[in-house]
């Protein structure tokens, strides 16, 4: 019998790596990234069009190549990092594994044209499908430019299962800002379809936060600062009131280089204690500074997850030194009452309502100056535990007392008792007659919705009743309306009488152009006004003065943004994230004639079932279910 294992040809083993190294056009656009920081470089541009699928093009000022080092660098496992294994566990570079360059040329079709600076001539190589095509000497600016063109041309599976443009750019551009923020020392900057997206000179780590999240983000950060034996931690983290409830602005970096994990976030979320809002995540931009040793980088294809030889010392620097600078910017919380005027502004900040008793006695405080004594001190410190136990009653008042409702006799007498009592176990049949105006009006009051912990709408039903998610149900609603609209283009703008400005980070603003003409079918007016800022002329007739137009289309694009990994078109995923901004939160007070017209609208939907997201928006509590729970 012949033998059966034979050898692939470079072709098809190249085409394998790549499977696992080139995913998606981001892949690309991180490989060559890392490439040119390794080059030394300190102007680094990046040109994509049609979302990587047509060209991605990096030009650096970087060393350059020798011709040898140019053909060299597209054969599989060459690397100029490392030379034998115990380089492994001393990496400083991006790159090492040396199997990029074979992947991509082995799923593209590249023309690389690189000088290094002391050559007068640099050198041009074209490589289809791991085939060199041509190599040849050519006149060139010093550093290296690589343009890789029609991705995937050779692999129509692989092309196919690209998404659409907006979100593979989307990657690029979390690609893109990582590396830009781990090196804001590099010029970069990112154009798309001949327009300049990102524009980020050289300076230090808040300027590039700043260029990369916004003019807005300056006011968001705390900086964080550790150093130890063991590792150096530096960074900025963001003040919880400007926590966000989608992901995306959360970045470490070990070594400069950007790591994934879940571990260490839990670690800055616990840092936060009880400041963050629900299911919210700050901002952050923590790089961790570690011996080389004390880690591995090798186990994963995209080197975005590393093992450290101590991830539990890592965890608590992490959660210590962020609770620090919270608390040194005055942003942690304190069990005194009694506090001072910085720590009133950030919970005002944070829509905490501030008593007034409690504004005079800060600002009796404040105005004292620095260096003399408070109140609190003066009097002592019997005076200040006798108001902090008042505090703290107040928290807990009314909790041992039940609710009651006045009850009518026949007499006429008025008399509180339990609400429970005054319910009967059944409908009476719809012949039945009341005998007295008591039971008529009990009646009515059974029929009337409640409200549950500003959370859940009780509506009671002949068979028992309905418990109904008021955020869930309207969501539905809103997104019933929203995807009418958009398809018919009929809803009705209100128009501002003052319109206002809104300025984004370069990313959410090519997101929001890349939409607007969508997002204004739904009532809105938004015009271009300069880079990366829009003006909000008109908002929809039904959100008039109801909402923030300017967090509505700032929480709008987070919702869209979430959305975008969903197989949904771009009608869909602003319907949805629409309703999602726009509806009514858990936690909202509802007054009755709000919670039956939910009612009445949710059941007027084709499937009010569930929200878009797939949440149930009601559910039912049969009365023999009921009568089950109090039977012994």
């Amino acid at each position: 019998m012949a033998d059966i294992i034979q050898l692939l040809p470079d072709a098809i083993a190249n085409q394998i790596a790549a499977g696992e190294v080139i995913q998606r056009p981001a892949s690309v656009v991180k490989e060559l990234l890392e490439n040119s920081i390794d080059a030394g470089s300190t102007n680094i541009k990046l040109v994509i069009k049609d979302a990587g699928r047509t060209l991605i093009q990096v030009i650096d000022d970087g060393c350059g190549m020798s011709e040898t080092d140019a053909r060299m660098s597209f054969e599989r496992h060459a690397t100029s990092k490392i030379r034998q294994s115990e380089d492994l566990f001393c990496i400083r570079t991006m790159g090492f594994r040396g199997e990029a360059m074979a992947s991509i040329a082995a799923v593209a079709q590249v023309e690389l044209r690189s000088r290094r600076h002391s050559d007068e001539l640099g050198t041009r190589l074209v490589v289809e499908a791991s085939e060199v095509k041509i190599q040849e000497p050519c006149p060139c600016s010093r550093g290296t430019t690589l343009s890789v063109k029609n991705l995937f041309y050779n692999v129509p599976a692989r092309r196919n299962f690209l998404r659409s443009n907006t979100v593979e750019m989307r990657h690029i551009m979390d690609e893109f800002q990582r590396i830009a923020i781990a090196n804001s020392d590099i010029f970069f900057s990112l154009h798309h379809n001949n327009s300049e997206i990102f524009h980020l000179p050289a300076g230090n780590l808040r300027q590039r936060l700043i260029g990369v999240f916004g003019n807005n983000a300056n006011k968001k950060l705390v900086p964080v600062s550790e150093e130890t034996d063991i590792l150096k931690l530096s960074g900025f983290v963001g003040k919880p009131e400007f926590a966000k409830k989608t992901r995306g602005e959360q970045y470490f970096f070990v070594n400069n280089r950007f790591i994934k994990s879940g571990y260490l976030n839990h670690a800055v979320v616990a840092a936060y204690e009880d400041l963050l809002p629900k299911d919210t995540h700050p901002l952050y931009a923590i790089f961790i500074d570690i011996d080389p040793a004390r880690i591995d980088i090798n186990v994963h294809p995209t080197k975005q997850e590393i093992k450290f030889e101590d991830e539990r010392l890592v965890y608590n620097y992490l959660k210590v030194a962020i609770r620090h600078s919270l608390g040194q910017y005055s942003i942690m919380p304190t069990l005194d009452f009694d506090q001072s005027p910085a720590f009133y502004n950030t919970l005002t900040s944070s829509n905490r309502p501030i008593k007034r008793e409690e504004t005079i006695k800060s600002s009796s405080r404040g105005s004292a100056g620095s260096s003399a004594p408070s109140v609190s001190s003066v009097v002592g410190d019997s005076h200040r535990q006798a108001n902090n136990l008042q505090n703290w009653q107040k928290l807990y008042e009314g909790l041992d007392n039940f609710d009651a409702e006045p009850t009518t006799d026949s007499s006429g007498s008025t008399e509180e008792i339990p609400p429970a009592l005054t319910l009967e176990s059944k409908w009476h049949d719809e012949d039945t007659e009341s005998t007295t105006a008591t039971s008529e009006t009990t009646k009515r009051r059974r029929k009337t919705p409640s409200q549950l912990h500003n959370s859940y709408v009780v509506s009671q039903i002949k068979s028992g009743m309905l418990i109904i998610d008021q955020q869930a149900a309207h969501e539905r609603i809103l997104y019933d309306r929203y995807l009418t609209f958009l398809q018919q283009q009929q809803n009705a703008t209100q128009s501002q009488l003052f319109p206002r400005t809104l300025s984004l980070s370069p990313s959410d603003a090519n997101l929001l152009t890349d939409v607007l003409e969508t997002v204004n079918s739904l009532g809105f007016d938004i015009q271009e006004f300069g880079t990366n800022t829009f003006v909000v002329n008109g908002v929809p007739s039904e959100l008039a003065g109801k909402q923030d137009e300017l967090k509505l289309i700032e929480s709008l694009l987070e919702q869209y943004k979430n959305n975008l990994n969903l197989k949904l078109d771009i009608k869909e995923n602003i319907a949805r994230s629409m309703a999602k901004s726009a509806s009514i939160k858990t936690g909202q007070s509802l007054e009755v004639e709000e919670m039956q017209a939910l009612i009445d609208q949710l059941f007027a939907c084709e499937v009010p079932y569930k929200s878009p997201s797939g949440r149930k928006c009601f559910i039912s509590v049969e009365l023999d279910e009921l009568a089950k729970r109090f039977e012994g």
